[in-house]
């Protein structure tokens, strides 16, 4: 939620075993959505995707031109084929809204991820290209009226349908998004507005986006297997009443970027903007994931923060991960309020591996709990792990931006036998590793970690 973007150095390199996109020449063809025909023959006939969709359309493997903010409307659905590129145009900057009722069908493949990225050409793509993808649905938020979602849409979303459906989305790639319409309020690279537990997320990526990779608000979606690479501002970000589970997922910041009018977090996590108590109380349940911060490296811009930023009367869970190399501190929660729900229990932080490059623990603008305080219980009846270097928690390559490998060596303590840490949570798989990656690596072949340079 916020910002505005810091200019920053991107070097890449390709890398072997990016997936290769094979689009046949037929679809580079342009023209608009005019003339005679359904809307999907407009689609398939001129290759641009533009206005609103009010029915189903479905659309075969290719290359788009995704133009200007699209709107699929109530009753309406839109399907892309495993293996297509959808690319945004460079002057009228696309964005891709699914409201209420809506659905959105992309649903790829590891061998052939669905794409959305810049329209520009390799080497000159950038932070902000383009909007990113928006999902809106029925499920409960903590908000009295019905909220309009951020960056510039007035579309509503939120109800009162827990198990609503918005579509799926597997084997996603979301490269170089995020608009800002106007301060404080942006299109992420996916947001989720009142999205519900009969929506599927699993295994996307989002890469240099703008803003937040993820932003939710409010709803009870269960994502799975999702990576934030690169972002400007922060990893995970959820409010106004989100209660879903999260399992399996990998932040990986870039050294050189990150938001300059804000800072940028692997978690900020907030009740609502103003603190208070209104239900249901934001609650994400997160269980194995991976965050990987700058850990000081030459160059870090100023603006990298917390790993974790539970604030202004949260609760939450966060269990079985791995929290390394963040610059302002590791743990960290603030205010009275969100203190309070973690000393009584209804927040957690157990089973994790925790590093910082300062302040492993930290608190802010409360005086329930000191820093130390917090340590003595992680370390005590929760079962965490504190680490004075970021080498010491053993994965084989977490660091690189190029071609990272969050695998645990042989010895890791991240391998340590963990499966008590899920007794009485509903919907997780039981693993026996902390982190988002075991024995069998989910975050190859179809992901790419040199976006700005990929040939597509």
């Amino acid at each position: 939620m916020k910002r505005i973007l810091a200019l920053m150095a991107l070097s890449a390199t390709i890398v072997t075993g990016c997936v290769k996109v094979d689009i046949d020449d037929s679809v580079n063809g342009g023209g608009g959505n005019t003339g005679g025909g359904t809307k999907q023959e407009q689609i398939i006939s001129s290759k641009i995707i533009t206005g609103t969709i009010s029915d189903v359309v479905e659309l075969p493997k290719g290359k788009y031109i995704l133009k200007g903010y699209v709107f699929v409307t109530e009753r309406a659905s839109l399907r892309f084929a495993a293996g297509s590129l959808i690319v945004s145009d460079t002057i009228q900057k696309g964005a891709l809204i699914v409201e209420r009722n809506a659905r959105l069908f992309a649903e790829g493949t590891a061998a052939e991820p669905i794409i959305f990225t810049s329209g520009k050409a390799p080497g000159a793509r950038t932070p902000g290209d383009w909007g990113g993808i928006v999902l809106l649905g029925n499920a409960p938020t903590n908000r009295v009226t019905e909220p309009i979602i951020e960056g510039g849409i007035n579309s509503k979303y939120g109800g009162t349908i827990a198990a609503d459906n918005s579509g799926s989305l597997k084997y996603v790639r979301i490269e170089f998004a995020g608009i800002a319409a106007d301060p404080n309020s942006e299109i992420n690279g996916l947001t989720c507005g009142g999205v519900g537990s009969g929506t599927t997320l699993e295994n996307i990526q989002v890469s240099y986006g703008n803003d937040d990779a993820y932003e939710f608000f409010g709803g009870t979606v269960n994502p799975k297997n999702l990576i934030a690479f690169a972002t400007a501002d922060d990893d995970f970000d959820f409010d106004f009443g989100f209660v879903g589970r999260l399992q399996f997922g990998i932040s990986l910041r870039d050294p050189l970027f990150v938001d300059g009018g804000d800072a940028g977090n692997g978690i900020e996590c907030d009740n609502d903007g103003s603190g208070t108590v209104a239900s249901p109380r934001t609650r994400p349940v997160i269980s194995n994931f991976t965050f990987v911060g700058p850990n000081g490296a030459t160059g870090t811009a100023p603006n990298h923060n917390f790993n974790t930023r539970f604030r202004r009367s949260t609760h939450f869970v966060l269990r079985n991960s791995i929290l390394m190399g963040y610059q302002k501190g590791g743990f960290q929660f603030e205010s009275d309020s969100t203190a309070q729900g973690y000393i009584d229990g209804r927040s957690a932080f157990r089973h994790n591996l925790v590093h910082a490059v300062v302040e492993p623990y930290k608190v802010s603008n409360t005086t329930l709990i000191t820093a130390a305080g917090v340590k003595t219980k992680a370390e005590g009846t929760d079962s965490c792990k504190t680490y004075t270097a970021a080498t010491d928690i053993m994965l084989e390559s977490p660091f690189s931006l190029t071609a990272p490998n969050f695998s645990p060596k042989a010895g890791s303590p991240a391998t340590a036998a963990n499966a008590a840490s899920f007794v009485g949570l509903s919907g997780f798989t039981t693993t026996t590793y902390s982190g988002a990656i075991g024995t069998t690596n989910w975050a190859q072949g179809w992901t790419s970690f040199t976006p700005k340079t990929n040939v597509y």
